[in-house]
């Protein structure tokens, strides 16, 4: 079983534009830098992937080795009953920045079309994190398969 519920691969490849995942990082301030990444989607059974374009500070703070925490939220599957908890999950992982080569033109073919077009002449990179836990709002293991 990967870190990522299978249950959620859709919903999240599928949270643009209206529950986009945040992503955070710690600035060297010792601060959380908590960003919407539109571009947030799986990249296989424990690695989530963004397109990185931006050009502030999670930019920046974004390395090889960089820890990496997303939050997902969709209301709706706190309804259904998928996610009880609040309709939402955290993963917790390590980035891994590929500017170029075979996972870097997969994160750009699974791109959603509307962040393509922020970025026409393709000069961000992409970004895969492997994730090492991922949990409900109360800090459990998500256990949905």
């Amino acid at each position: 079983m990967g870190t990522i519920p299978k249950a959620l691969h859709e919903h999240i490849n599928t949270a643009f534009p209206a529950n986009v995942c945040l992503v955070a990082t710690v600035l060297p301030s010792g601060f959380a830098q908590v960003s919407p990444r539109g571009s947030t989607m799986v990249y296989d059974d424990d690695h989530l992937a963004l397109w990185e374009r931006g050009k502030g500070s999670t930019n920046a703070n974004l390395n090889d080795g960089t820890k990496v925490t997303v939050f997902f939220r969709k209301p709706a599957l706190r309804e259904s009953g998928l996610l009880p908890k609040g309709g939402l999950a955290r993963f917790y992982g390590t980035a891994k920045i590929e500017k170029s080569g075979p996972a870097y033109e997969e994160v750009w073919r699974k791109l959603v079309q509307p962040e393509k077009e922020r970025d026409p002449d393709k000069k961000g990179y992409a970004v895969l994190i492997k994730i090492e836990r991922s949990e409900d709002l109360d800090g459990q293991p998500l256990k949905l398969e």
